[in-house]
C-alpha cells in the first residue's frame, strides 16, 4: 500500500540528462513521498560531446554534496579557468573569455570603462594583466580558492572538463545508491490517459508496462515523450547557428594539462580540445552546408594534438529548441528539450538548470497550467539569450575567407542580441537581462575579443583624476601577477589532488 501512495517520476534515458535528474530527485523529493525509475536504452543515443562545463556546475555538485577529489579522479577531470578562441575575429588573433572579473569597479563604473579610456586613446594594455583567471590560465596554474587569503586568490572562479559518460556513470550508482530503480530496456509504445493527453506508461520491449504521475523525457533527439508522443513543435534556429555537424575523436595526452578549452575558428566551423588527465578531447565542429562529413573527418585527423586513441565518430543535431519543453505531464530535460551547439559549453548547464527550475515548480498533485507556463516562460527566455550569445561569436568577425564565414557576417540576427550590440557600441555599457546566464563580464570578453569597438566609454570613468586612474590600473595588475605567482602548476595540483588510479 505504501508504494502505491507515493508519486512515481518516470525517467526516460539515461545519458547526462537522466542520471543528472535522478541525482538530483532522488537527493531533494522525499523518498517515502516519491518513486523514482529511470528506463535507460542503449537505442536512445548520447551526444556527449560535453566534456567542458561552466562553474554553475560547482553548485550542482555541491548540492548532492559529491566529494569533488573523488568525482574528479573517476570522471577523469581536470580544471577549466575560461576559453581561449583562435581565429575567430580574424586568423592570427586570440583571446580569452576567462570565468572570473576584470578589475574590480571603481566609483561605481565596471572596470572595463576605465581599461576602455586607455584603449581609444590607442594605448590599450593586455586584459589578462586585470583577470587572475585570465593570466593563471596563460601560465598553466591552477589552485582552489583561498577564502582567508587577502589577494585575489580569495574568489577564482573555476569549472571542469570531464569525461561525460564517465559522470553520467557516477551519478548512475550515486541514485541507485538512493533508491532509484534502473531499468534497461527499449521502449516499444507509450500510453496515454483516455480522457487527456497525459502519458499514462511506457511498454517495453519485453512487455513490461512501466506507469508513472510525471514523465522526464530526456531520449535525446528523438523526444519520444514531448515530440513523438506529444507532438510538441520545435523552433529551429539553423538560420543564426547553420553549424549542424561533429567530428569527436580522443587522442593522447599531452605533457602540459592546461586549464582551459581551447577553441579553433576554421573556414567552416571550429575545433575544440578539452584536457582531461588521461587523454584531450578532441572535436571539428562544421556545417555540412558548406563541407562533408569526409573532409571534415580528413581534417581533424590532420589536426589532431597527439596519436588518436580512437576512430573518428560524427555527431549530429540542429541548433534550436522545442516550443514547450513541459506540456501535461510530461518535462523535457537535455536534448529532448533543445540543444546549443558546444561553442561556450552550456550543454550540462541547461541540463542542470532545467532540474533546478522544475523542482522550484514542482507539482504537489496535478500538473497546474500555471506552474507549466511559467517553467516554458523562463526555459525559453535563457535559450534565446544564451543563443544570441552564441550567435555573437560568428557574427562580429572579419573574416571573409570563406562562403561559411561571408554567411555568417552576412546574416540577419535576433532584434535582442542587435540591440545589445549597438549599445556597446554606442557608450560600452551592457546589462545582465533576467538574471541570463551570461553575465557583463562575460559578454564583454567575447565583444572585445571578437573585434568590437566602441565609440565611447561611460562619462563618469572621467571623474576619477588620471593619475589615479593609472595608480588604480597599476595596482590591480601587480596583485594579479603577485597572485598568480603562489599558484601551482596545474598538472602537479591535479596529482597531487585528485590524480587518477589506473
Amino acid at each position: 500500500m505504501e508504494n502505491k501512495q507515493k508519486s512515481k517520476i518516470v525517467i526516460v534515458g539515461g545519458g547526462s540528462a537522466g542520471w543528472m535528474s535522478a541525482a538530483a530527485f532522488s537527493h531533494i523529493l522525499p523518498s517515502e513521498q516519491y518513486a523514482i525509475s529511470l528506463v535507460e536504452s542503449d537505442s536512445i543515443g548520447t551526444v556527449s560531446v560535453g566534456e567542458a562545463t561552466i562553474p554553475a556546475i560547482l553548485e550542482f555538485n555541491q548540492m548532492l554534496g559529491i566529494n569533488e577529489a573523488e568525482f574528479l579522479a573517476f570522471t577523469h577531470g581536470s580544471f577549466k579557468l575560461g576559453i581561449e578562441f583562435h581565429d575567430w575575429y580574424k586568423k592570427g588573433h586570440q583571446y580569452m573569455h576567462p570565468f572570473g572579473p576584470y578589475g574590480v569597479p571603481m566609483q561605481g563604473i565596471p572596470f572595463h570603462h576605465y581599461w576602455l579610456k586607455d584603449k581609444l586613446r590607442g594605448k590599450e594594455q593586455p586584459l589578462s594583466d586585470y583577470c587572475l583567471e585570465y593570466r593563471a590560465a596563460l601560465h598553466n596554474k591552477f589552485c582552489h580558492p583561498q577564502p582567508q587569503s587577502r589577494s585575489a586568490l580569495a574568489n577564482i572562479k573555476y569549472a571542469y572538463h570531464f569525461d561525460a559518460i564517465k559522470y553520467a556513470e557516477y551519478l548512475s550508482a550515486f541514485s541507485m545508491q538512493r533508491g532509484v530503480n534502473k531499468i534497461k530496456g527499449d521502449i516499444k509504445k507509450v500510453h496515454q490517459q483516455t480522457n487527456s493527453e497525459d502519458i499514462k506508461a511506457v511498454e517495453l520491449a519485453d512487455g513490461s508496462y512501466i506507469d508513472g504521475d510525471i514523465f522526464i523525457d530526456c531520449s535525446g533527439f528523438k523526444g519520444l515523450l514531448i515530440a513523438q508522443t506529444l507532438k510538441v513543435g520545435f523552433e529551429d534556429w539553423r538560420e543564426y547557428l547553420p553549424c549542424d555537424s561533429a567530428i569527436a575523436q580522443p587522442s593522447e595526452s599531452l605533457a602540459e594539462i592546461k586549464p582551459y578549452t581551447i577553441s579553433t575558428a576554421h573556414d567552416c566551423g571550429w575545433q575544440w580540445q578539452i584536457p582531461l588527465q588521461h587523454r584531450m578531447g578532441n572535436g571539428f565542429v562544421f556545417s555540412s552546408e558548406f563541407l562533408s562529413k569526409e573532409v571534415a573527418i580528413n581534417r581533424l585527423a590532420k589536426r589532431l594534438p597527439s596519436k588518436a586513441l580512437a576512430d573518428a565518430r560524427q555527431l549530429k543535431w540542429i541548433n534550436g529548441k522545442r516550443k514547450q519543453a513541459w506540456k501535461n505531464n510530461c518535462i523535457a530535460i537535455g536534448l529532448s528539450a533543445g540543444f546549443i551547439e558546444p561553442l561556450e559549453s552550456t550543454g550540462l548547464q541547461l541540463i542542470q538548470s532545467a532540474i533546478m527550475r522544475l523542482l522550484s515548480l514542482f507539482p504537489s498533485g496535478r500538473c497546474e497550467p500555471a506552474n507549466i507556463n511559467t517553467y516554458n516562460r523562463y526555459t525559453d527566455d535563457e535559450l534565446w539569450r544564451i543563443r544570441d550569445f552564441i550567435i555573437l561569436h560568428y557574427k562580429a568577425t572579419e573574416r571573409d575567407d570563406s562562403e561559411f564565414w561571408r554567411y555568417c557576417r552576412n546574416m540577419q540576427i535576433p532584434d535582442s542580441l542587435q540591440d545589445k550590440i549597438e549599445l556597446y557600441q554606442a557608450s560600452g555599457r551592457l546589462f545582465r537581462e533576467n538574471n541570463e546566464l551570461f553575465n557583463e563580464i562575460s559578454w564583454f570578453s567575447v565583444m572585445n575579443g571578437q573585434g568590437l569597438i566602441p565609440r565611447a566609454y561611460h562619462p563618469l570613468a572621467n571623474h576619477l583624476e588620471e593619475s589615479h586612474r593609472q595608480q588604480n590600473l597599476s595596482h590591480i595588475a601587480g596583485a594579479m601577477r603577485e597572485a598568480e605567482q603562489h599558484m601551482p602548476n596545474h598538472k602537479v595540483y591535479l596529482q597531487q589532488y585528485c590524480k587518477v588510479k589506473i
